[in-house]
This record gives structure tokens, C-alpha cells and sequence, in this order.
């Protein structure tokens, strides 16, 4: 991890430990609202209309405050799901690059043909397992990809003289060119998060508003307010789950690229051709 960010940590940790901390926040918020409310809230006799006043008064602050944290879930969540669907729309434009890339270089002379059908496989396999690969556990795969992806350019260099003088080569320099691009592109989007002082504000008004709570509602409406701070711990789980491409339940879907991966295994390769 390169330095101390907030949305690295959510990246690293694992998402039963976000929500363990999301419960022990709130738990532990509400307890000093009850404390705060033992030792400094006035006490005025309960049917009083200065008592009436009062709840009044705080029921409106409670509402408010818990209507301005549905706003900031809402808002926080839109950006992550318009990045989660950036991530599933970049991976299926990539499996259709690949497999285009695929089916063209079957069209190459041998050896071009064989080696460029092998590194296509190789560079399919490799983004397989690092699409579910965890942040710190990478290093290596990332390597790989990069290597590949030199590996797969220097293939394109060195079998474009061959098929210079068809009419396919502009076009497959153009599909080689393109997945180049997506590579550079997924990794883009993978780190394209929902900025971390923006979870970090959301962290602090949920804890301030489960001592909001604990201070008015107090011990009578334990369970009432805790369910209603389950839920709003839920909604935040689910928008920091949805947020981080492998470190939880919610990931874009990589089925494009197993079908391509199979369409692979199955696929023939022709023999050279004569005019080749």
C-alpha cells in the first residue's frame, strides 16, 4: 500500500471487517449519546410542555439529521454504481477485442499464426484471475499482464510485414492497437473509486448521528433506533462493496471473458494459407 489513504484502507480490508467496524461505531456512538444525555440533558417533568417542547425539538433534529445522511448514501451510491458499470461495460468491450484479435490472427502465416493465438490465450488467462485478484496480492499477476501485453505488441510488429499488402492489416493493427488500449483502460477504472474523504465524511456523520440518536432516543428506543442504524450501516456496506472491484460481494460480472476463454479452447485454427 503506497501511504495511508482512507479508501485504501477500505480496499485492503475485507468486507466483513468494514461492517464489523460500522457496527462497533454505532454501538459505541450510541452509548456515549445515552451518557452525554444522563449527565447533561435537562429534566423537566414528563408532561410538561417544556417536555413537549423538547421532544419536539429533537425529533425534528433526529429526522433531519438522519434525512441529510439518506441524501449523502444516495448521492455516494450513484457515483459507485456509475463506476461499477463503467468496470462491466469495459469488460465486455474487452472480450470482444480479444476476441476479435483472436479470430484475425488465425488469418497470420505460421509461426506468426501460432504464437499470437498463444499469447491471446495466455493474456485472456492472466486477466481472468486478476480480475478477482485482491489490491497487495497483484504484484506479481500485474507483472505478467504487463509483460504479455509487450510480449503481444512486439508479436503484431514483427507479423505485420507479412500481411502489409492485405486488406485485413489495417484492420487488425487496429483491433492489436484497441486491446492494447483496454488494458490501460481497466486498470484506469479499477482505480477510479469514489474518492476516500468522501467515505470518511459519511463514516463521520453515521457516528454522529448514532450519538444523536443515543442522546434522544436514549435506552427506551434501543432497538427501534438500532434497527434503523442497522439499516443505514447496510446501505453503507453495500455502497463500499459495490465501490471496490474484488474486495467484496458486489463485482462486475466476468462471464464475456470466460465464454471467450472457452470459445478458445474449442476454436480451430486453420492451417496456412497458400497465398500467405
Amino acid at each position: 500500500m503506497s501511504g495511508w489513504s482512507f479508501d485504501n484502507l477500505l480496499a485492503y480490508l475485507p468486507i466483513w471487517a468494514v461492517a464489523l467496524v460500522s457496527v462497533v461505531l454505532a454501538t459505541v456512538f450510541w452509548a456515549i449519546g445515552e451518557w452525554a444525555a444522563d449527565r447533561i440533558r435537562p429534566r423537566l417533568p414528563t408532561h410538561s410542555a417544556a417536555a413537549e417542547k423538547m421532544r419536539d425539538q429533537e425529533g425534528f433534529m433526529v429526522g433531519s439529521v438522519l434525512g441529510l445522511l439518506a441524501l449523502l448514501l444516495g448521492f455516494t451510491f450513484a457515483l459507485a454504481v456509475d463506476r461499477f458499470d463503467a468496470r462491466r461495460a469495459l469488460v465486455l468491450e474487452e472480450a470482444d477485442t480479444i476476441g476479435t484479435a483472436y479470430l484475425r490472427a488465425q488469418l497470420l502465416p505460421e509461426p506468426h499464426r501460432a504464437q499470437m493465438s498463444r499469447l491471446l490465450v495466455a493474456y485472456t488467462d492472466n486477466r481472468l484471475v486478476l480480475a478477482t485478484a485482491r489490491p497487495g496480492r497483484n504484484a506479481e499477476l500485474l507483472a505478467a499482464n504487463d509483460r504479455l501485453v509487450a510480449d503481444i505488441w512486439r508479436a503484431t510488429a514483427a507479423a505485420f510485414p507479412a500481411v502489409q499488402h492485405l486488406d485485413f492489416s489495417s484492420t487488425w493493427l487496429d483491433t492489436m492497437n484497441r486491446l492494447i488500449d483496454l488494458d490501460m483502460d481497466r486498470k484506469a477504472a479499477r482505480l477510479a473509486r469514489v474518492p476516500g474523504g468522501v467515505f470518511l465524511i459519511l463514516y463521520i456523520y453515521f457516528a454522529a448521528t448514532a450519538g444523536l440518536m443515543g442522546y434522544v432516543m436514549g435506552p427506551t428506543l434501543r432497538p427501534a433506533g438500532g434497527a434503523l442504524l442497522g439499516l443505514f450501516a447496510l446501505a453503507l456496506l453495500l455502497v463500499v462493496d459495490i465501490d471496490q472491484p474484488t474486495a467484496g460481494l458486489v463485482n462486475e460480472s466476468q462471464t464475456p471473458m470466460r465464454l471467450l476463454r472457452n470459445n478458445m479452447s474449442s476454436a480451430h485454427i486453420a492451417p496456412p494459407r497458400p497465398d500467405l
